[in-house]
């Protein structure tokens, strides 16, 4: 009798698709969700002008480069240098370091806010994830913050898109919200919000993006339909 091994698609090679990568998603999109990024982290997680922030998988370093415009002293990480030559290549000045996030390079209590965005279903593995959300948390400072914000698995929409992009190989996992929170809460953080945001699918018009908007905030308000929402934000304090 044969037994056969199903197939698992090998990871994304972010080094071979970096010079694309910042233009797979209209402009106005992108921004969309640039800005809502940036005013959630300077609102509920940065500790002001000078806080030092590690960005986790900064991936070409788009979020990174705008937090260090608003005062944060960020570093970027991630495991593709290529994706961080782009950054290096815009600003020079931002600090890049090639590492994975389950190992990271630096001593514990060294920032005032560790974050990572679209980053853990690409780690996928479930023994990693909950490594990277440890080590995330060991480099931040007591009363520091911690910031994940990922794919939800509960929106029906992400396999249909993910199959689109070429960022995304077949090899990932969507995480639950269990899974970040109890990642954070085991290695010793507390949970200081947990919520589901945004509802901007790709496709939408520029000329249409108010109306969107507009609709993706009365969704995130409604209990009953937030749970559908695109991502999981989990946001935890060092205790």
């Amino acid at each position: 009798m044969t037994t056969t091994t199903p197939h698992r698609a090998a990871a994304t090679d972010f080094d071979a698709v970096a010079g694309i990568y910042d233009e797979v998603f209209a402009g106005h999109i992108r921004e969309h969700y640039l800005g809502r990024r940036t005013a959630y982290i300077l609102r509920h997680a940065a500790a002001g002008a000078g806080a030092t922030a590690l960005d986790v998988g900064a991936g070409t370093g788009l979020l990174a480069e705008r937090l260090h415009d608003r005062g944060l002293a960020v570093t970027a990480l991630d495991p593709f240098a290529q994706m961080l030559d782009q950054l290096g290549r815009r600003r020079p000045e931002i600090a890049t370091v090639v590492a994975s996030g389950d190992a990271l390079p630096f001593a514990e209590n060294s920032f005032d806010l560790t974050y990572s965005v679209a980053v853990m279903h690409h780690i996928a593995d479930p023994e990693l994830v909950r490594r990277t959300l440890a080590e995330m948390v060991r480099v931040t400072r007591p009363g520091g913050r911690i910031l994940v914000w990922d794919h939800n698995p509960l929106n029906p929409y992400w396999p249909l898109l993910m199959r689109r992009v070429p960022q995304d190989s077949g090899a990932e996992r969507l995480v639950s919200m269990a899974e970040l929170t109890g990642g954070l809460t085991g290695a010793g953080a507390k949970i200081v919000r947990a919520e589901r945001l945004g509802l901007m699918p790709e496709f939408i018009p520029r000329r249409w993006l108010g109306t969107a908007a507009r609709i993706e905030r009365g969704v995130e308000m409604m209990p009953g339909l937030r749970r559908v929402c695109a991502h999981n934000v989990v946001l935890a304090g060092k205790r």
